[in-house]
């Protein structure tokens, strides 16, 4: 079998592959003309999120088998209509989990003890100690939305700080544990003071974190967001940190994110303020990224396409 890598994997992935008899070529940064030209010799394709695999190239991908996603979200692919037409869509969340709840963990301490904005203030000569004390963890509710590979690694490294964890997954249930309370999602939007995203991006849940969602929360909160930018309505997130109902917002995910990010003019001038905000932490899709990770996602997809696809 032939397959097509379009990003940076780690190398165990393409010596796993070979090992077991598949042909490996990489083109990183592919253009999508060129994928829609080349991928009819492929017989499987990985991606990550530099490509959208849409109609046009599973139509023209005629031998194809199977789409790998290196990483957990599958939403630059048409997962319906490949299924459709009998290709198998696979991707490595469990890769990176624990990368991605580290970085929820470091963003989380790091927004509730404003250390972001206390470390630019020094920077520029300014030692304002009592202007930036911080909240403690301890005694928090956490609520969690989507228990899936990263919402319940999160959980488990949130066991330490004698929180109390909240969760709710629309599609999973029976996980409750010592540590964690499955609950439905009126609950949190009652008692929490942390929500976090862990959902993948759908139709059902795009712009899912919206007015109509903050004005139904009960309590003052602080918003994580790691999984898809469009999962939150930005303006609506931008009008309740000003109206101080979110007391502020880490995200590692934007509506609006791009290669080409540092272009602002492009962008909403809500937004342009949004980033500005002294309690709003942005990174750029990092949290999933990390030397461990990269390996770890590239051993996962690399098992599940031999598992399925593999020649002893």
């Amino acid at each position: 079998m032939r397959i097509l890598i379009t990003d940076h994997v780690h190398e165990v992935f393409c010596e796993i592959l070979e090992k077991h008899s598949f042909k490996v070529n990489i083109i990183k940064n592919i253009s999508y003309e060129d994928l829609l030209s080349l991928i009819s010799d492929f017989d499987g394709l990985i991606i990550r999120s530099n490509i959208h695999v849409d109609r046009n190239v599973i139509l023209k991908a005629k031998k194809l088998k199977f789409i790998g996603r290196l990483g957990s979200g599958l939403d630059n692919i048409d997962v319906e209509f490949a299924n459709k037409n009998k290709i198998i869509c696979l991707n490595s969340p469990e890769g990176n989990r624990n990368s991605v709840a580290e970085q929820c963990i470091g963003m989380l301490l790091a927004l509730l003890h404003k250390i972001t904005k206390s470390n630019f203030e020094v920077k520029h000569n300014k030692w304002n100690r009592y202007e930036n004390s911080g909240f403690e963890l301890k005694g928090k509710t956490v609520g969690i939305i989507g228990f899936g590979n990263t919402g319940s690694a999160f959980a488990k490294k949130l066991s330490s700080f004698e929180v109390n964890i909240i969760a709710y997954d629309k599609y999973k249930s029976g996980f409750n544990s010592f540590f964690v309370k499955e609950v439905n999602l009126s609950d949190i939007q009652k008692e929490a003071d942390i929500i976090s995203l862990h959902i993948p991006l759908t139709e059902e849940t795009f712009n899912f974190f919206n007015k109509n969602f903050i004005n139904n929360c009960k309590k003052n909160f602080y918003l994580i967001n790691t999984s898809r930018g469009k999962i939150v309505n930005t303006l609506d997130l931008y009008d309740a940190l000003k109206t101080g109902k979110i007391l502020g917002a880490a995200l590692d995910v934007v509506e609006y994110e791009s290669y080409n990010f540092k272009d602002l003019e492009k962008y909403p001038n809500f937004f342009k303020e949004l980033i500005n905000m002294p309690n709003v932490i942005i990174t750029p899709h990092t949290c999933g990224l990390s030397d461990n990770s990269l390996y770890n996602m590239s051993l996962v997809l690399a098992n599940k396409i031999v598992n399925i696809f593999g020649k002893n």
